[in-house]
């Protein structure tokens, strides 16, 4: 067995939080098991003055860790798995996705319990599209303002007074234990999450199987076919982290219930589908909502998004 595992990650609170979790549960299954962290600034981590959609294209938060992985400086990667693309470089897997945490959104706020109780005009931060429509089809009067940073930095914004409210992922929220005087969960069916937000991915090299070997009791497996279809929705949408799409599944037994969406961050429309089937099909079933959410107009608005951003 392996002496040392090196772990490429991010360098925010919560992604060091999220590496560290997977270190210790490496110690604790392996004893004797050194695994060191490896923080790597990504594109998306630099680029901080201009919104995610306009930064163009995918991988912005996983390139330069995976390069780690490609030339050897570390042997795994734990990522926030909405950050990862539908498909990983030639050589690379992400085989292992542990137990998700809470798939949804926060509104969070110094002053209001919900999103009715916003004033009309109020001022709201996120750097989602994703988010932007939803909120725009619920409260098309809300003033919807681009928020960048980790997430303490936006939490720390929304405290010290830049915003009415901001909307965050409840998991990062859970995990580094962050809050405000007011919280309120969006999730579905009103508010739909981003393809596998709540769920971590742990990449390795394909030809590296003992360490494969020694990640396998991490596996969630109902986590793993869950964001199996919501990411088989989004890649064959072709979107990434940046693009105004929506999916959210639930296991019922060998089932998967899965719902898919394409907002339009303009005017708030949503293009939104949903269909059931097999969990031993898990990605095939988010292929056929993608097609099924194309085939009612949502191409057009994807069309309209990628053109944006590569502008």
């Amino acid at each position: 067995m392996r002496e040392k595992l090196v772990i490429a990650t991010r360098g925010s609170k919560l992604a060091l939080w999220q590496a560290n979790h997977v270190a210790d549960r490496l110690r604790q299954t392996h004893p004797g098991l050194a695994v060191d962290l490896l923080p790597i600034k990504t594109k998306g981590d630099i680029i901080l003055d201009v919104p995610l959609a306009k930064v163009g294209g995918k991988g912005l938060f996983v390139k330069e860790i995976e390069e780690a992985l490609l030339d050897g400086r570390a042997d795994l990667a734990v990522h926030s798995m909405k950050d990862v693309p539908a498909e990983q470089p030639a050589g690379l897997v992400v085989g292992i996705v542990p137990e998700r945490e809470d798939p949804c959104d926060r509104l969070l706020s110094v002053a209001y319990d919900s999103l009715a109780a916003l004033p009309q005009g109020a001022t709201v931060g996120t750097s989602s599209l994703r988010r932007k429509a939803q909120l725009l089809a619920l409260r098309p009067d809300l003033a919807i303002v681009d928020l960048r940073g980790n997430l303490d930095t936006r939490v720390k914004k929304l405290l010290d007074g830049q915003f009415d409210a901001i909307i965050v992922a409840a998991a990062g929220l859970n995990r580094l234990e962050l809050s405000a005087p007011k919280a309120v969960r969006l999730g579905p069916p009103e508010f739909l999450p981003a393809a596998a937000q709540g769920a971590l991915g742990i990449e390795y090299r394909l030809d590296d199987p003992e360490t494969a070997a020694m990640l396998a009791f991490f596996d969630h497996p109902e986590s793993h076919d869950a964001v199996a279809a919501e990411r088989g929705f989004l890649g064959h949408l072709e979107g990434g982290c940046q693009v105004p799409i929506a999916a959210h599944a639930v296991i019922d037994g060998d089932m998967i219930h899965l719902e898919g969406l394409v907002a339009d961050p303009e005017t708030g429309q949503t293009f939104r589908e949903a269909a059931s089937g097999p969990r031993s099909q898990a990605t095939a079933l988010g292929v056929a909502v993608a097609e099924a959410v194309l085939a009612r107009g949502a191409k057009a608005v994807l069309d309209a998004v990628y053109k944006a951003g590569a502008s």
